[in-house]
């Protein structure tokens, strides 16, 4: 009748809700187990992967995980070669996988108390290039001397580092000026001082793993806890 066949697609509709409704029980039935590998950075797993994990534990006290703690270079191979499910990176980068953009992290410039550019609520690149620097640098990248590659302008560190809260220690001790991501500045305890950017400058944070079906779905239901990540 005229009616039945007005009622067929909502029926159709309403199948296919219930499938997909028993498929995600069926998945969610089999996250009582397992581990989801994780490769980062510092501040990530500082300031992010703490909230999230927590929260997932709240729900799925049975998965375990296990931070691989990398520059950005060794992130990417790990999650390629399948010995990461998910990597926390900078973008954008060169692989094909799938990546989602997180955040848009401002980098500050970082000075001793005393030092004469504090006096200033914003620094020029140019005034920086003048100071002694203390580099910021993971594995191959660096987006701080992509920074002032890209304005021409000079940048000859007189230390290298990977370590975060090394360069602050350093700066406290008057070693140099540095510029350092907002996230990994949160909380510090140094004798330091920080000012925005002129121009402002920030570097893009994302995660990337293989294909969504490959992961596991401990992995998987993992990405729905990115929301987490600030604690709120």
């Amino acid at each position: 009748t005229q009616e039945c066949r007005q009622l067929l697609p909502v029926l159709q509709a309403l199948r296919r809700e219930t499938e997909n409704l028993a498929n995600q029980i069926q998945a969610l039935q089999r996250i009582e187990a397992g581990k989801v590998r994780i490769a980062t950075f510092s501040s990530v797993a500082t300031y992010w992967l703490p909230n999230m994990i927590s929260a997932f534990h709240r729900d799925y006290p049975q998965v375990d995980f296990e931070l691989l703690i990398e520059d950005y270079n060794e992130i990417e191979r790990l999650v390629l070669s399948g010995q990461a499910d998910l990597g926390f990176l900078l973008l954008p980068i060169a692989s094909q996988l799938e990546c989602t953009l997180l955040y848009q992290d401002p980098l500050l410039a970082v000075l001793p108390q005393d030092h004469p550019m504090a006096k200033q609520r914003r620094i020029s690149l140019a005034d920086i290039s003048q100071y002694p620097f203390i580099l910021l640098k993971q594995g191959q990248r660096s987006e701080i001397s992509d920074l002032f590659e890209e304005y021409s302008l000079p940048l000859k560190p007189i230390y290298t580092t990977l370590d975060d809260y090394a360069i602050m220690a350093m700066v406290e001790q008057n070693m140099g000026v540095s510029i350092l991501p907002e996230l990994i500045l949160q909380r510090n305890n140094y004798r330091i001082v920080t000012r925005g950017l002129t121009p402002p400058a920030r570097r893009k944070i994302g995660l990337a793993s293989r294909p969504r079906e490959e992961l596991s779905p401990a992995a998987r239901r993992f990405l729905d806890y990115l929301t987490y990540r600030t604690g709120e």
